[in-house]
């Protein structure tokens, strides 16, 4: 049922008579206990090619761990390793995937088995079922029905153990699958142990990419083979080849579990061994609860109280998410220094390192929840980022594990360097990234590393623009994204003192998304090198002049200067007008330019809400754009019904690509009541918060309060609202004013107050308002 008559009240509150019988009986609960409790995995899990739901796999990890570990479903190197829908689970593997449309590597696997023992892939795997599941961020367990063995894992940093519940049998086995691409293993019997390494991946590594591991048995093996490819050679203690793995057999008694330690590095099979030492002597349950510990202590730092049990595994299964990556990608060495293998030249070097994220998606909400909530984290990010800047020349964008990954643009880093300094982060090498920084505006991506530099900038930084008809693709998207990039450069010029004519130039750049906006269509729209318009236009085309998307979503990017959007739309009325229209229109597409509908497009169908697309991080802002045009009473309902329709805690949990924590940050921000819609400001822009109280322990030890003592489904509009007992009626607040602790009290009913937020003075920040821009 669709909630879309924001402007019609009476029939919105028809509709939401029709569905409050499903919230009467949904439990508000108080206070609720441990939140990984609340945790499932699985979200986002039941994801095909087709269709993303998340697009995620269930990860046992640690916050940031180097490695994570996941059960296998899917054949090795398929871009989906677990699909929630498999009825069959192929190994247990070490796992570096951050998304599956870059794919994995660092990767090996582990299957435990009975009987005749089956080595490949398709020959182990075992049936299961979910409801001997039991999916959380710090263990997984899982029946194999076809060995009648359970499986459990959990996790340290680099480490991991492995419990395998075996039958009483004399034919227990545990498979070690290296992998193809290259990969050798050792049997040590003496020592109880299996060393070897792994090069498979998906690119973006150096020629001497290896992932080292070890794992250690509890007892001797009863028998031991090695295999090579489809060969398996009993007694064998060592295979190099393309696909090389060993197989270990015991004989147990009924309810015997064999516990196996596993570590791997970048680096060495020696520091494999080093980073084994973070297991040490501890058991299997002894690790699990660290684990437990560790992960209550992060979630607990945000305290949910008076929602619905589904709303609080909503809320802290995202948050799970927002604490995984990017991944640390650094080791400590025997003296206990930072260490990391470069991804970019190969040879190992010191300092920080981290890996797997695309600016592009995460610069958004993920790296503003880092810089409120982790800010010593996100500045050994940057200091990552300035030692990636050293080895390989540029400034990293996506990530996975080096930066050559063709598939972003825009030279997001910028973005994530601008906010952090702007909001007071140091302790890393400003200089070098504002160096790394302007390499950017002024180069064109060499052809062998195509996410760096910006695709088609000689015509941007001539033109003001980048032209329609010149053979560079997606060219009306790069002009607005540039523009904001170019703003977020400009505010970190200002900051750093840089000259004059620098801060300039950028603040001019900055203003350049105007030159794509057509006043017949209302629109963004794509321009010719003789600055005509390209004809004939689709609103509704995707890809072409934007980036998985079309006009409508892409008309709104300039998030840098609303109120200058606002003025060419023709005021705010048109501005609201033209943004209702997103959400009424219907949700039709072209796709001529791909040739075949991309998931984005199915996702955005689906969901029955118009031309709005929450599965791509693009549009995840605009529902706050109301905001700008002293509307917010709209916002607020907007961001209500995204997260009422569009998240739950069910494997099909998301509406599209969760992206390594950026679609989970926004309900993260969006449950506090805020969001960050302008990254290089430091103002989050209010909605409406999901819970009746929100109590947020902030690094420096003060707190965060969000009080909404009526909130429920109906009560979604803010009445009034205070901020340490002040009447405050912006639509935004100012970082500093979260960090210097804060307790928000908003009032909130079932009819829209229009008389406030409505000055403007309230309105949020824009650059054409600045009076530090005149």
């Amino acid at each position: 049922m669709k909630l879309i008559m924001v402007n019609c009240i009476s029939k919105k509150f028809l509709v939401l008579s029709l569905v409050m019988p499903l919230f009467i009986n949904a439990q508000i609960i108080q206070h609720f206990g441990e939140p990984i409790n609340y945790v499932s995995t699985l979200v986002g899990s039941d994801s095909k090619m087709i269709l993303s739901n998340g697009n995620t796999y269930p990860a046992v990890a640690v916050p940031w761990g180097m490695n994570f570990w996941t059960p296998q479903t899917g054949k090795a190197g398929a871009p989906f390793m677990y699909e929630y829908n498999s009825d069959k689970i192929r190994g247990f593997k070490q796992t570096h995937q951050a998304s599956n449309w870059i794919g994995d590597y660092g990767q090996f696997a582990v299957m435990p088995g009975t009987g005749k023992i089956k080595f490949n892939e398709d020959d182990r795997a075992s049936w299961f079922s979910h409801k001997t599941e039991i999916a959380q961020p710090h263990y997984y367990t899982v029946y194999l029905a076809e060995y009648n063995t359970t499986a459990e894992i959990t996790t340290t940093d680099r480490a991991a153990v492995l419990r395998f519940t075996f039958p009483e049998t004399d034919s227990a086995f545990i498979v070690i699958d290296a992998l193809d691409m290259g990969s050798s293993i050792t049997i040590i019997p003496e020592q109880n142990k299996i060393v070897g390494y792994t090069t498979k991946n998906k690119g973006s590594v150096p020629d001497n990419f290896k992932n080292y591991f070890v794992l250690q048995f509890p007892k001797g093996f009863l028998n031991s083979a090695t295999f090579s490819d489809s060969i398996l050679t009993p007694g064998k203690l060592t295979e190099t080849s393309n696909h090389a793995g060993a197989v270990i057999s015991y004989k147990t008694k009924a309810g015997e579990t064999i516990e196996v330690k596993v570590a791997s590095s970048f680096i060495s099979h020696e520091q494999a061994a080093r980073n084994l030492l973070e297991v040490g002597n501890a058991d299997f349950n002894t690790i699990k609860e660290r684990s437990r510990q560790l992960w209550n202590k992060e979630l607990s730092k945000m305290k949910v109280e008076g929602g619905t049990v589904e709303q609080a595994k909503t809320f802290y299964s995202c948050l799970y998410r927002c604490l995984l990556f990017p991944r640390k990608f650094y080791e400590i060495d025997a003296a206990g220094k930072i260490m990391h293998y470069s991804p970019f030249n190969g040879e190992v070097l010191p300092g920080y390192l981290f890996t797997d994220n695309g600016f592009f998606d995460t610069f958004r909400a993920l790296f503003p929840f880092f810089s409120l909530m982790y800010p010593e984290l996100y500045a050994q990010i940057l200091q990552g980022l300035a030692n990636a800047y050293d080895e390989s020349g540029w400034l990293p964008e996506w990530t996975s594990p080096g930066h050559h990954r063709g598939v972003t643009f825009g030279a997001y880093s910028a973005t994530l360097i601008a906010d952090a300094y702007i909001k007071g982060i140091r302790g890393y090498d400003i200089n070098k990234l504002y160096e790394g920084i302007l390499k950017n505006t002024v180069s064109e991506p060499p052809k062998d590393i195509r996410s760096v530099g910006r695709l088609g900038v000689t015509y941007y930084n001539q033109l003001g623009y980048v032209p329609y008809d010149v053979g560079v693709k997606e060219n009306t998207a790069r002009t607005l994204e540039y523009a904001y990039l170019d703003f977020t450069i400009h505010q970190l010029a200002k900051a750093l003192k840089r000259p004059k004519e620098e801060v300039d130039l950028f603040a001019k750049r900055s203003m350049n998304y105007k030159a794509h906006y057509d006043p017949s269509t209302g629109l963004m729209r794509g321009k010719n090198k003789d600055g005509s318009f390209q004809s004939p236009f689709n609103p509704f085309k995707w890809g072409d002049a934007f980036t998985e998307g079309n006009s409508w979503h892409y008309t709104w990017a300039s998030v840098n200067d609303m109120n200058g959007l606002i003025g060419l739309i023709g005021g705010k009325d048109k501005f609201v007008k033209k943004l209702d229209s997103v959400f009424t229109l219907p949700p039709i597409f072209d796709e001529s330019w791909y040739g075949y509908v991309i998931h984005e497009m199915r996702e955005m169908q689906i969901v029955n809400m118009g031309q709005y697309v929450h599965g791509n991080q693009p549009m995840q802002h605009v529902v706050y754009l109301y905001n700008f045009a002293a509307t917010p009473w709209k916002s607020q309902y907007w961001v209500r019904e995204i997260m009422d329709r569009l998240y739950n805690s069910g494997p099909a949990g998301y509406c599209g690509d969760e992206d390594t924590g950026q679609t989970s940050a926004w309900y993260i921000f969006s449950a506090l009541g805020f969001y960050p819609v302008a990254p290089g400001t430091d103002q989050y822009v209010f909605g409406s918060p999901l819970f009746r109280k929100v109590t947020v322990k902030l690094p420096n030890g003060k707190a965060l309060t969000i009080n909404a003592p009526q909130n429920g489904v109906a009560n979604r509009y803010i009445a009034s609202m205070t901020v340490n007992g002040k009447n405050y009626t912006k639509n935004w607040i100012s970082h500093k004013m979260l960090t210097d602790g804060a307790t928000i009290d908003m009032k909130m009913t079932s009819m829209p107050d229009k008389s406030r937020g409505v000055a403007d003075a309230d309105l949020p920040y824009s650059f054409s308002t600045d009076p530090g821009n005149k």
